[in-house]
């Protein structure tokens, strides 16, 4: 079996872009489920932000804040 070398080069830039395409939407989803598992700042996170700022946050508070960051994030 022949295969030219302008026909093994097509197939190797496709394989590329095939592989480059299914790596990035795999890493994508890997990293969305890691953000859901472990998300990078809790209530208690926001808690000890407020009191660091000398205020006592309120539980309305504390949930406002914790809403934006999921809506932005």
């Amino acid at each position: 079996m022949d295969i030219s070398v302008g026909g093994f080069i097509g197939a190797l830039i496709g394989v590329l872009i095939v592989g480059l395409a299914v790596g990035f939407f795999l890493s994508r989803w890997f990293f969305k489920r890691e953000l859901q598992k472990n998300p990078p700042i809790n209530e208690k996170m926001i808690r000890a932000m407020f009191q660091q700022m000398g205020r006592k946050p309120s539980e309305a508070q504390v949930r406002a804040v914790m809403n934006s960051m999921k809506r932005n994030g």
